[in-house]
């Protein structure tokens, strides 16, 4: 593993997922929320993310977490692994009240700085997000899965056991990823 692509919907545990795979791998970690916003929850227009993207995909080396799917295909074009968190709504709507309660006034570590964690009127328009988008979402990320290019390993994780037995398996021999 050289070049990792982790996707999944909202709160399926992609930043946390990529956290854990930096220190195993020894590859850089980058996190599309990083692109996506600047501080004060102020989003990037599309072409300046899609050149900071770039920018990323166009190393030697990394771990690639997150969405935008505009440039999915040039980042599966640059990937060796591609890795699919597909776990329920029910659990990721769950996981994204957790983690607003649990950093609610300050910012993740998967988002820059000054970008804090609210209980307001813009989460619960988040969580109808993750909820009207579930099908689609995972319909688009299910096709690249199913069709990606001869040299990308694809992973498809579905449950939290999953993705333990992954990491396990890695800690055990990371030269096989």
């Amino acid at each position: 593993m050289k070049r990792v692509m982790i996707v999944g919907g909202p709160g399926s545990g992609k930043s946390t997922l990529a956290r854990a795979l930096g220190p195993l791998t020894g590859l850089p970690v980058f996190h599309m929320d990083h692109i996506h916003h600047m501080p004060g929850w102020v989003e990037r227009p599309k072409s300046e993310k899609d050149r900071l993207t770039r920018e990323v995909h166009g190393r030697e080396a990394w771990i690639f977490e997150g969405g935008h799917s505009r440039t999915y295909a040039e980042r599966l074009a640059r990937a060796d692994t591609l890795i699919w968190l597909d776990l329920p709504v029910s659990l990721r709507l769950w996981r994204v009240i957790r983690r607003t309660l649990r950093y609610r006034g300050r910012s993740r570590p998967d988002l820059p700085d000054g970008c804090p964690e609210r209980v307001n009127i813009e989460m619960l328009r988040f969580l109808a997000y993750i909820w009207r988008t579930r099908r689609q979402a995972r319909a688009k990320i299910q096709a690249m899965a199913e069709g990606p290019p001869p040299h990308v390993r694809v992973v498809h994780l579905t449950n939290g056991q999953a993705v333990n037995s992954f990491l396990r398996a890695l800690r055990t021999s990371p030269q096989q990823g």
